[in-house]
């Protein structure tokens, strides 16, 4: 007959740990309080991918990011967020002679004409324990049309090293630069001889709230 050994009730309490390690992995730490948030632009960022010629996926970044998030953990579907991006602020890999500045005129993004990129949202829709989609107007080039935000909660903390709440969500979108009127360089009907009209957006992004005083 088995007889219990002194190992069975911590063989026990390792297997219900074993079987919680997937919900806890689910369920994002959220002790941040409700509050405004400011954009950390120290720890976010926007890198976006193109097709480029068929032959691979040309990625470039932004470095001027704004933004201001109404953040409400009991209520997610009341969250509202504001961003802006310096579209001056392009970031690209070894470009050549010229090029920033071509990517910037008339033909492309005519930041002289359009100094921001803007994204305001206009609803929430919660999809899991830690993801939304964030419905929002998007405005390049002058031009705004509705986007969906496929957005992700990383976590929140009441306090951080780096003082006060802290909060933290990624996002992916995609939509079509032609609708944007950034037609330049647009492949053949065909071919994909040229540059995607499809843009994949990756967003990661922390936000910080003022510290309490007292």
């Amino acid at each position: 007959m088995f007889q219990p050994s002194r190992f069975a009730l911590p063989a026990a309490a390792l297997a219900l740990l074993v079987a919680a390690a997937p919900l806890q992995a689910q369920t994002p730490v959220t002790t941040a309080p409700a509050g405004t948030y400011a954009l950390d632009v120290t720890h976010s960022s926007v890198t976006f991918q193109v097709n480029h010629l068929g032959l691979s996926a040309y990625v470039a970044n932004f470095g001027k990011l704004s933004g201001e998030l109404s953040f409400d953990p009991a209520n997610p579907s009341a969250m509202r967020v504001t961003a802006g991006i310096d579209p001056t602020s392009l970031l690209l890999p070894a470009p050549p002679a010229g090029f920033l500045q071509k990517l910037l005129g008339k033909d492309w993004l005519d930041v002289g004409a359009n100094p921001m990129i803007t994204f305001r949202s206009t609803g929430v829709t919660v999809t899991g324990p830690k993801t939304a989609d964030v419905a929002g107007d998007l405005t390049i080039k002058g031009v705004t049309k509705p986007v969906v935000l496929k957005a992700t909660f990383n976590g929140g903390w009441a306090a951080s090293p780096m003082g006060g709440p802290k909060v933290g969500f990624s996002a992916v979108t995609t939509f079509k630069r032609s609708d944007f009127g950034v037609t330049a360089s647009l492949p053949p009907r065909g071919t994909s001889f040229g540059v995607g009209d499809e843009v994949k957006v990756q967003i990661e992004t922390e936000w910080s709230a003022a510290a309490p005083k007292g």
